[in-house]
């Protein structure tokens, strides 16, 4: 017997204590019948002369004594049930020999009492009589000896016993077959068995590898029924297995690169990028063990038995019409299956995945990541911008849906319109005020103030603050709305050049003091600038020093340029000035002295000729 063969090195001893069922009082009193002796037959049909009023006492007590030499203790018998009591149930073995069982042999597991008067039953004679002359009868023992008759039977014709799995023990599981047998782990099925518990309740067909009745030993094997069954479906596989064929089949296990799937005694790997013209995260997601699918046989490798299977084959590629069916400017309607920084993939139909840029998803926000607009699982909304087959992609776009506000912003807000709008963010190089939705405007910091030097526009605002603004112009093409605060005003500067004419003397504070010169603010918000060769008449190579900020100095205007905003001052100029008037005042008291000393010559040689010719007067005498 092969499968006998196989199993000799199984140790029967090693099945579990706890998974057996000890029959020691049927076996010891059956030890010397052959456990393969069929159970005997009914007992003969009475004569017509055997009825109890047709026999004397003494012909009754022989065919008692008859009857008990003919079924010995240890013995199975047939009887019929003739009376059903509280204790015990009465069974008649003929010949009016009648004994007891035990009630709770006839409980089933609800406790229900499975007797019923007339009802035959197979019966082992315990003792012929006990103290009180009772004839002790057993249904349970008989049972368990007819069970280990069929076992001996099974296995020596290599055949198979049914069993249900009863529960968990070291090393495998408890098997019902009428007694209890054990199962080892390694024999449980082809493949290791996680979760062992999950069979518990199921009935299976199994083989008997070894048996020993003495000791109530039984060892079991559903795997060995297994792999004759799938060597035989391999067989008959085999002959019709080849490329291009369509099969049924049944996953049999899944892991991270695909699944195997049992084509009948032979497994095929169906690979996960074979399952689906689309995306598979995982093969979980489509499959679970036990289904039963449909494939295709993509390669057979017949001297390795080993073949690869495809699923989506069976359907035809969704991008060899694409274009057809999603031209520029359809809309359609996808789930998003993942995110990347640079934009989000949205399954158009299985098998055909589009992107949205993260330029391509709003008019008028500024999208970093596309999470911030749309989410994994998300149903949204796209217009296909362009498609290309040949390279399985297609682009999408969620603003085209809406109408461009920047198409109608400049008709909203012509320049030289006044705006009001709150300051949503405040940077730099300046202000950005809420427009429209979704569309800011920007006051650069040049346009915040026509004369103050300004650092950082966080000097004067704060985020929230309401402001009033004139748009100075709206670049639809770069999306961008340029604003001004300091325009709501005229230009000072467009009176500077009068007011600060050149040579005017003028007094300021020093603002800023540099190597190359001194800020010098003239009025709020106008300064000038006096560079350091206009300081003094002596050259010096800075002013830092020299002077202060606050401190207050006199100086000339020499230059002024109101297009680039500056005033030139010069305080050496001013100095050579004083000394000009000076050297005027000098030069005028110095004339005008000369003058009077001629007129005094003159005078005197007036009357110096006067005296020579005797013309002298009385006064001059």
């Amino acid at each position: 017997m092969a499968d006998n063969d196989l199993t000799k090195d199984l140790v029967v001893e090693d099945a579990p204590e706890a998974a057996e069922e000890t029959v020691a009082t049927a076996g010891s009193a059956s030890e010397n019948t052959a456990p393969e002796s069929p159970a005997p037959e009914d007992p003969a049909p009475e004569s017509p002369a055997m009825h109890e009023g047709d026999l004397t006492p003494e012909e009754l007590e022989q065919a008692y004594e008859q009857s008990m030499k003919e079924i010995q203790e240890g013995e199975v018998a047939k009887g019929t049930i003739v009376a059903v009591e509280n204790d015990y149930v009465v069974v008649d073995i003929g010949y009016k020999s009648e004994g007891q069982i035990n009630i709770h042999e006839f409980r089933d597991a609800d406790g229900v009492i499975k007797a019923e008067v007339g009802q035959q039953v197979d019966v082992l004679l315990e003792r012929a009589e006990d103290e009180d002359g009772t004839i002790i009868l057993s249904k349970e023992k008989a049972a368990k000896i007819k069970v280990w008759d069929e076992i001996s039977r099974v296995y020596n014709d290599d055949g198979m016993i049914h069993g249900t799995i009863v529960g968990r023990v070291k090393g495998g599981m408890s098997v019902d077959i009428g007694v209890n047998a054990f199962l080892p782990g390694s024999q449980v099925d082809l493949r290791p068995v996680r979760n062992l518990d999950s069979l518990i309740g199921q009935d299976f067909d199994f083989k008997i590898l070894k048996f020993n009745k003495k000791r109530a030993n039984i060892v079991l094997s559903r795997r060995v029924l297994l792999e004759e069954e799938r060597e035989e479906k391999k067989k008959k596989t085999l002959t019709v297995l080849e490329e291009g064929q369509v099969m049924q089949g049944v996953v049999k296990n899944i892991t991270d690169y695909g699944v195997f799937v049992d084509l009948g005694g032979i497994d095929g790997l169906l690979h996960i990028t074979d399952m689906s013209w689309g995306r598979v995260g995982h093969p979980s997601e489509m499959f679970n063990i036990g289904d039963e699918i449909t494939v295709k046989v993509l390669n057979f490798d017949r001297d390795r038995e080993r073949v690869s299977l495809g699923l989506k084959q069976l359907k035809e590629d969704p991008w060899l019409n694409a274009s057809e069916r999603y031209p520029v400017g359809t809309r359609i309607n996808g789930r998003v299956v993942s995110l990347a920084d640079y934009g989000a993939f949205v399954e158009v139909e299985e098998g055909i995945e589009g992107l949205i840029h993260v330029s391509e998803m709003s008019w008028t926000r500024k999208v970093r990541h596309p999470s911030k607009i749309v989410n994994v699982g998300d149903m949204v909304e796209a217009v296909v911008l362009s498609i290309s087959p040949e390279q399985k992609r297609i682009s999408l776009g969620m603003k085209q849906v809406e109408p461009n506000p920047w198409d109608v912003i400049a008709e909203k807000y012509p320049v030289g319109t006044t705006i009001e709008g709150r300051i949503k963010n405040i940077t730099d190089f300046g202000l950005f005020i809420g427009i429209d939705e979704g569309i800011d405007g920007l006051v650069h910091i040049s346009d915040i103030s026509w004369t103050k030097r300004i650092k950082h526009p966080g000097e004067i605002y704060k985020k929230g603050d309401e402001v009033r603004a004139i748009v100075l112009n709206i670049d639809r093409e770069n999306e961008r709305f340029s604003l001004g605060i300091k325009q709501l005003e005229g230009d000072p500067w467009e009176e500077i050049p009068n007011k600060y004419r050149v040579g005017t003397r003028v007094n300021g504070v020093v603002t800023n003091v540099t190597d190359f010169g001194l800020f010098v603010e003239l009025e709020e918000g106008v300064e000038g600038l006096v560079h350091v060769s206009e300081i003094a008449e002596d050259k010096i190579k800075t002013p830092v020093g020299m002077f202060n900020v606050d401190d207050v100095i006199e100086a000339k205007v020499v230059s002024v340029n109101r297009r680039e905003r500056k005033i030139g001052l010069s305080m050496r100029r001013l100095d050579e000035e004083a000394e000009r008037q000076v050297y005027s005042e000098y030069v005028n008291s110095t004339q005008a002295a000369t003058s009077n000393l001629g007129a005094l010559l003159k005078e005197g040689l007036a009357q110096k000729e006067d005296v020579e010719n005797g013309n002298e007067s009385d006064e001059d005498k």
